[in-house]
């Protein structure tokens, strides 16, 4: 058995996969330290694993930006935030991070290091310390492939791959005017590399956080994955991680009337926000229950991932005569038993939802606009699983369309199941543990 130190960004949608990975490594009977976010100490150490905070420099808690990061709320959501973001939500902690790695190893020699791909400080590891002196580094991929390519589109503008040499061509330029537009930001994480002691080497930065580490080990399949000639030889596919059995909680008390729709032949619409962006209900879900509010062929669930997430969608929905007869809502709900019953799943594009939802088979509608969001819409436009609306805040129209349109084409579905079996094959925590127990580093 062996020594694993496991770092996670103190975000819920980092740390999560971070966790299920610990978990599996101590169930093998690995000796497992957690390095994350203090707001995550139980959950940490629920799964077996030695906890150990981020310097408080390195933590936030990312249930509350604005009081985390002030300055943020001020620049405006799209490609200036995501910029904002690379540079001060995961740029500024580096060099923290790295001491707290250092110092945590000098402790406890652990064999190998597993971070995700956005916890800086693991990049930063692998760049100053040679090899042979060092753990074996696996970077764990928590977010659509970002690796620049000349067959696809400059990454986080949600654009689908060049369909022929002219379009290869634009995307060229395009990337090279990108990168003198966001030279600020790749001289910032420069930098920031430099404080910790690291150069960055040559060349586009998204190159760097897929081939610093030994392995770098994405979570999904090719299918959902645009195709690249030039794939960077460590990079693998793991397939996506299984979703904790009790994710969501207990059940509601309205969970048979899902056994009786499907007895009636109605079909299941789920709509979520996520775990994160779920601020402002009327962004997506309210929007989805009004433009669904008449189908008697159809049952809404609003999976709203927020303790007062019931009583805050009346509210939105207040004007209304009363509560939609065919809505459900909840403010938490186990997706590992959702799913199953899901015909469509309408979501603002968060990485891991969209991953399980294809798991099952279930296609998708996605609304999503920040962070990484129009990446993953973009594939699921690309993979033929589902509608991307390019709007994090579509109308009550847009919604009622789309849902139309993928409900009544069965070549969603159908794209849909390719991608599940697809999944089937892969064992992304076996896979991941493989590279333990073996760490090569070629």
């Amino acid at each position: 058995m062996s020594r694993i130190l496991v770092a996670a960004t103190p975000v819920n949608g980092h740390t999560g996969p971070l966790l299920r990975i610990a978990a599996h490594l101590v169930e093998l009977g690995h000796e497992v330290a957690f390095l994350g976010g203090a707001r995550f100490a139980a959950q940490a150490a629920a799964t077996g694993a030695v906890f150990h905070s981020l310097p408080p420099e390195a933590d936030y808690d990312d249930r509350d930006f604005d009081a985390s990061f002030p300055s943020r709320r001020s620049v405006p959501p799209g490609p200036a935030q995501v910029a904002w973001d690379i540079m001060h939500v995961f740029g500024d902690p580096l060099p923290s991070q790295l001491f707290a790695l250092h110092k945590l190893l000098a402790e406890f020699p652990a064999t190998t290091v597993i971070h995700d791909n956005l916890f800086l400080g693991g990049v930063a590891l692998a760049l100053t310390e040679p090899a042979a002196d060092r753990p074996t580094v696996l970077s764990i991929g928590i977010s659509p492939l970002g690796v620049p390519s000349r067959d696809t589109a400059p990454h986080l503008l949600g654009l689908l791959p060049p369909v022929d040499e002219e379009e290869r061509a634009r995307y060229a330029a395009l990337a090279e005017s990108l990168a003198e537009s966001t030279r600020p930001v790749a001289d910032y994480l420069a930098a920031a590399f430099s404080m910790a002691g690291a150069r960055l080497p040559s060349g586009p930065t998204g190159r760097v956080w897929t081939e610093a580490a030994d392995h770098y080990l994405q979570l999904t399949v090719p299918g959902f994955e645009y195709p690249r000639s030039d794939l960077p030889a460590g990079v693998s596919f793991v397939g996506a991680l299984p979703l904790r059995a009790d994710s969501g909680g207990g059940l509601p008390d309205w969970w048979p009337e899902l056994s009786r729709a499907r007895a009636e032949g109605r079909r299941i619409v789920v709509v979520t926000q996520g775990t994160f962006a779920n601020a402002d209900l009327t962004e997506l879900i309210a929007p989805t229950v009004r433009a669904l509010a008449e189908r008697r062929d159809v049952l809404v669930v609003a999976a709203t991932a927020r303790p007062d997430g019931a009583r805050v969608l009346r509210g939105a929905l207040s004007d209304l005569p009363g509560p939609p007869a065919n809505s459900l809502a909840a403010d938490y709900v186990p997706f590992d038993a959702l799913l199953p019953f899901a015909d469509l799943l309408v979501t603002n594009g968060g990485y891991g939802g969209v991953q399980a939802a294809l798991g099952h088979g279930v296609p998708l509608v996605v609304a999503g606009e920040t962070e990484d969001k129009p990446e993953v819409a973009a594939r699921v436009e690309w993979s033929g699983t589902g509608v991307n609306l390019r709007t994090a805040r579509p109308s009550v129209e847009q919604v009622g369309e789309a849902v139309d349109r993928v409900l009544g084409d069965p070549r969603f579905r159908e794209r849909a199941n390719v991608l599940r079996a697809e999944l089937a094959e892969y064992d992304a925590l076996s896979l991941i543990s493989a590279r333990v127990a073996a760490p090569d580093r070629g």
